[in-house]
Formats: C-alpha cells, structure tokens, sequence
C-alpha cells in the first residue's frame, strides 16, 4: 500500500525535518558581544569584528567601555549598572567608537544572563545601523514596488505553491490573492494550459535559465467571453547565499497587441525593408547603381514600380537657385524597377531619359516643397498629375494604377529628386505608414546618392587630371618599340599618382620612367604632374639616372607629406646598353629573346622624398628581341599574398610565349588584376629592336 500524504501543512513541516538556513542574519551581520559582572569582554562572536573593527583576541578581556567615546562613558555605565542591576532589558541606537578611529551608530539590544552557578552576565546583541536601515528601505521599496506594480507578478515557493501574489495579477486572473497562495497553478489557472505552464516553472527553477516574454493565450474569470493574451516571464529567485527560494514570474497583457498581429507583422515586413536598405543602397560610389539599389529595395515590399528621378541641374552640379521658382523642372532618371512585366512600366521614364515636368506635377512639387506627395486612391483626374505626358497617363489608367506616392532624396539640405511609387497589383492604397517607410528609406538612399555624385564629381576631375598629365604618343624612337597602359583602381574607380614616360633624348637614346605617388585623388595626380615634368627638364641634361634621382629627391622633399617611388632608365641603341636607378620601386621584369623572364637586380633605394639617402645606376645588355617591363605595385600587390609570392606568378605568366607587344599590358592587367583592387597601375613595356625606328604604340 502506498504511503499515506501528509493531511496538514504542519505534518508535512515535521516529516520534512529542518530546513536550510535563511540568510538574512549573515545580510545584517548581527553581532554577540557578553560581558562579565565588572564590564570585562568575555564572549566575542566573529560578527563582532566586522562591526566594531577588533578581532576577539584584541577584545577578550578587555573593558567594553574601550568601544565608546570619554564623552559617553557614564551613561553608558549607568545603563549597564540597571541592566546588571534590574534585569531590565535595552534598546536603542548608540555611537561606537570602531577600531579604525572612525564614528559608528550602532543599533543594539541588551540584556542579563544567568548562568547554572548565578554568575550574572551581559548579553549584547548589535548590528551596523546603516546596515539595518538599507535592509528596511530595501524591504520598503520590494513590497511598494511589487503591490503597485502594473504588471502581475507572482512568487513560488520550489514546490511550486503561490507565496505571493500582487494586485494587478489578481486583477488579471479574476482570482483573490487568497484563493492562489499554498495552491500550484494547475489549481488556479485551470483556463490556461497550466501543464505547461508548470513543465517551464520547473525547467527555469532546475537550470536558473529565464524564460523572457513567452506568449500565452486564453480566457480567464476576469474575462470569461474574450481571449486574452499575456506576455509571461519566469526566473529564478536565489538568496545571498545562493540558495534557491522559489521562481518569480511577471505577466503584461498583450492582448491589444495580439489583436493587431497582423499590423505588428506588417510593421516587422516594413522594418525589414529598412534593414535590407541599410544593407543594400550605397555599397558602392557609383550614382546610377546606388539609385538602382534604392530601386531594386522598394520593389515589390514597397511598391510595384519604382523610380528615381534627379534633378538635372543637381547631376550637373550646377547651382541651384536659393528657393526654387514654382514652374517647371528637368528630371533625369536614373533606374526603374517593377515587380512584374506591365505596360505601365513604359509610362515612366526610362533608366537615362531627361524629362521637363510642369509646376501641376507632383513630382516637381515634391522637390519644390521638400515635402512627400501621396495621392492614396488615384483616378483619371490624377494621372495627368503623375504621368509625364497624356499616353502615360492612359497607360497608368490601363493597368490599374491606384495609388502614387513621390518622396523627395534630400541630402545635406538640398533636395536632389525624387522617389517615385506606384501601386497597380498590390491592392492597399499608400497610407501614413507607407509615407513614412519611403522616407526613411529615401533619405537613407540621399545620403549615398549625394556621396556618389560628389565622389564622381571629384574622380572625373582627378582621371582628367591624371590622364592630361600622362605623355601623348612620344616620336619614332631608335631602336625601340614601347608600349604602354594606365589603369586607374577598379574597385573605387578612383585615379592616384602612378605615372609613366618616354622621353626621347640626344644620340637616340630613349629614358623610361615609371612612378607612383602614394595616395589617390587631385593631389596625388597634381603631385605626380610636378614630378614628371621635372623628371623631363632632368632628362634633358642628359644626367646620370641616379642624378636624376637625386635631384627628383630634393624637388619631393619640398612637397609637403608627399613621397614616391620611381625607376629612372636610360637605353643606348648604339651600345645596347641599359642604364637604370631604382628609388624605392619595385624591380623590372627582363625577358631575354627566347629565354626566361626574370627580376633585374637592383639596388632598392629609398623612395624619393625619404632624403640623405644615396642612389646607385646599374648597367645591363639589352640586346635586339629583349623586352623590359616596368610596372607600380598596383599590378602585383594585394591584401592576401605576400609580394614575393605575386612577383614571382608576374614572372611565370611572363614565360609564356611571347605575345605582341601592343596585346602584353592588358593581358597582364587581366591576368593578375582583381574587381576588389583598390590600387592604380601604370605598365610601360620597352623592346629592343635592331631595325630602323618604328612608331611606338600607347594604350591607356
């Protein structure tokens, strides 16, 4: 027969046997001090020391009155005269003196003791006043919080029986505090799956694991007719002394959102066209495939066309009037998208068309205003508002074109176009919240579109800059065919001081120069101009390359922050003979008629600008059929290989069969150059020719 359950809670507490320590006294660090007949310490509990500062082996026997201050003495002694004398007990407040030297208030409770042979003794018990007061408020502030709390808050004991229940989940069970304390929640919530609801109270009290916001639905005696839904957290209560004490949780009725699931969802899909726009528009600084992206997000989440519209004046950069007059204004498009094939896809502009639209047009209001245009249930009347000329108006009408929503793209206070939706397929009608989705994503759009056109503005500057500042073709050279090429980063498209030369000099010599000026943009290109045509008023002196070097030395010295590197050669084709200095760069590539390519050993230097630092000429045969490249690191370096490894794959495409000179510098471009290079490269090839002057060749 099965063992009988326990009829009372007091039965149960008795077969239970003790139960663990609470850890409220060690919380208050109550002390025990006893004292003899005469004041003397005889009794010092370990807690005495963390209040009055002494160890018991500084206390113990000494004089109680050492713990207070002259001042207090007779009082002190006349209330342990009356304690001693009347058995009468004390309590109160009273200020110690701690070993530290400082002032204490110390709450105490005193009285006699007796013992078997009639001694009589003075129990003191103390406790740091602070102590006990920050215990109070903090009791105070737990019980206020938990009774005036809007949300229901419930504590359970580890057998999982009600010990606290407050007042807004009383309101929310429809159930007196009264009827859940000592009851487990299958007792209670009988309108609920309390199964499962125990299963999780016992999972979280097991692991200590909290269970954050999980949905519940049901109906209660609060509300016996209508779901109800609440969000439910459990976690674990544990003591100071880490001992379990039960599992608390807290209830907020949702039911309202619950109610609105499918407007939070809608709000989530909305979110998430943010977040995709966040990740998606701007990725590159190029105007036309940042408004493609912004394109490409709105539909179809947001719309089932798309446009982008910008000012033509704003494109051109030219400047803008201070208010905008209300007549009419050019648009360029710059993308458009659709959801599906239709017709009126036609209607808008097209990905490059330039568009003049009236002052009655939306669109032009839209960026004369700064303001978004919505027309939520369009008809007839609407579209020549919209459409940009009569036939696409009848297009939009076709095809059920319904709602039309145009946001303005305004970037740093300046409005660059518009955003044109348009709804036909999907059938709800552009609201608040579609107005402010569009925004949002317009303006983040603005902001890349701005930076784009800026940065394209300045790239087309610098790459006109730079390619005005590279040689032209150079003259039928003597014994000497060239080839060349400049190819600005492909990743940032952005343009940097790599340059090369051809200069043409007395007695049918011919100098070769490649540099590169570290950094990109105007200044680097400026920089690189400065240098090449000091390096051909050098040329002309008929110098030394090294002499040359030194000279560039000094000139890049007095350019600010600039270094560079450069290799200065000067080829005789009387003596076959190669003359050549290194400042810095990296080596050129000599592919000897029928034999394999290899590094030319030089002397590195250091990069002009560096100073103080010698440079040396090398001299090598460069017989008729012998090619001489000369590269920037642009061609070779990259993030994830060491230099070595890249100069010596140069070399082994460089020992494939010889192709023709003017085919060499793409191939190689194409050959070790990658989409994400962010460097500029500039190749000049060189080959030795025993026939007579032929033109040279260029490609940039």
């Amino acid at each position: 027969m099965a063992a009988q359950e326990p009829r009372d809670e007091d039965e149960r507490e008795r077969r239970a046997g003790p139960s663990p320590p609470g850890g409220l006294l060690d919380l208050l660090s109550v002390a025990a001090v006893v004292l003899d007949i005469r004041g003397r310490i005889v009794f010092w509990s370990p807690q005495a020391e963390d209040v009055f500062g002494y160890t018991a082996k500084e206390a113990l026997g000494q004089y109680a009155a050492m713990l207070v201050h002259d001042e207090h003495r007779d009082l002190v002694a006349g209330l342990f005269a009356e304690v001693m004398s009347t058995g009468a007990s004390w309590a109160g407040a009273f200020p110690i003196r701690h070993k530290d030297g400082s002032t204490r208030l110390v709450e105490f409770r005193n009285m006699r003791l007796l013992d078997d042979l009639g001694d009589t003794y003075a129990l003191g018990i103390a406790a740091d006043q602070t102590t006990l007061q920050r215990v109070e408020t903090d009791l105070a502030l737990s019980k206020r919080l938990v009774s005036q709390a809007p949300i229901g808050i419930a504590l359970l004991d580890t057998d999982l029986r009600y010990l606290l229940i407050n007042p807004a989940l009383e309101r929310i069970n429809g159930t007196p505090a009264a009827d859940h304390l000592g009851r487990h929640p299958r007792d209670v919530l009988a309108f609920l799956d309390a199964e499962t609801i125990e299963s999780v109270l016992r999972q979280v009290l097991l692991t200590g694991t909290p269970v954050i916001d999980q949905y519940t639905v049901g109906r209660t005696p609060a509300d016996p007719d209508h779901d109800r839904a609440w969000s439910v957290s459990y976690f674990r209560i544990e003591s100071a002394d880490g001992r379990v004490i039960g599992v608390a949780t807290s209830v907020v009725d949702v039911t309202e959102r619950h109610q609105a699931a499918t407007e939070a969802d809608r709000a989530r899909r909305r979110l998430a066209v943010i977040a995709d726009a966040s990740a998606r528009v701007g990725t590159t600084l190029d105007v036309e495939h940042t408004a493609r992206e912004l394109v490409d997000v709105a539909v179809p989440d947001l719309a089932d066309i798309a446009t982008v519209d910008l000012l033509d004046d704003v494109l051109a950069f030219r400047p803008a009037p201070s208010a905008r007059e209300p007549g009419p204004e050019t648009f360029r498009a710059l993308a458009v998208a659709t959801a599906y094939a239709t017709p009126a896809a036609t209607a808008a502009l097209q990905a490059g068309d330039l568009a003049a639209y009236g002052a009655d047009r939306l669109i032009t209001r839209c960026v004369h205003t700064g303001q978004p245009m919505v027309i939520a249930h369009a008809d007839g009347n609407d579209y020549r508002h919209i459409a940009r000329d009569a036939e696409a108006a009848e297009a939009f009408a076709e095809t059920g074109v319904h709602s039309y929503l145009a946001v303005p793209l305004i970037a740093r206070h300046e409005v660059l176009g518009v955003l044109d939706l348009v709804r036909a397929r999907n059938p709800l009608p552009f609201d608040e919240d579609d107005v402010l989705l569009a925004g949002e994503i317009a303006a983040r759009a603005a902001v890349a579109i701005d930076n784009a056109r800026w940065h394209q503005s300045v790239r087309n500057t610098a790459e006109t800059l730079q390619r005005s500042l590279l040689p032209g073709h150079p003259p039928p050279l003597a014994g000497l065919t060239v080839a060349s090429l400049y190819q600005p980063a492909q990743a940032t498209h952005e343009v940097g001081g790599d340059w090369y030369d051809v200069i043409p000099l007395t007695g049918d010599k011919t100098a070769l120069v490649v540099g590169d000026v570290m950094g990109n943009g105007i200044d680097a290109a400026a920089t690189m101009g400065r240098l090449r045509t000091a390096t051909c008023a050098f040329a002309d002196l008929d110098l030394a390359p090294d002499e040359v070097l030194l000279h560039l030395d000094k000139i890049t010295q007095g350019l600010e922050h600039y270094i560079a590197t450069c290799i200065y050669a000067v080829y005789d084709p009387h003596t076959h003979r190669c003359h050549i200095a290194n400042a810095g760069h990296l080596p050129p590539v000599l592919t000897p008629a029928g034999r394999p390519a290899e590094l030319v050993e030089l002397p590195t230097g250091a990069p002009l600008g560096v100073g103080g630092v010698p440079f040396h000429t090398t001299s090598f045969a460069l017989a008729p059929g012998d090619r001489l490249l000369f590269y920037t690191d642009g061609l070779v370096e990259t993030r994830h290989h060491p230099i070595d490894e890249r100069l010596q794959t140069l070399l082994d495409i460089l020992r494939e069969p010889h192709r023709a000179l003017n085919d060499t510098c793409p191939w190689l471009l194409r050959a070790l150059r990658h989409p994400d290079d962010h460097d500029d490269v500039a190749l000049l090839i060189a080959e030795a020719t025993a026939s007579a002057p032929s033109p040279p060749d260029r490609r940039a």
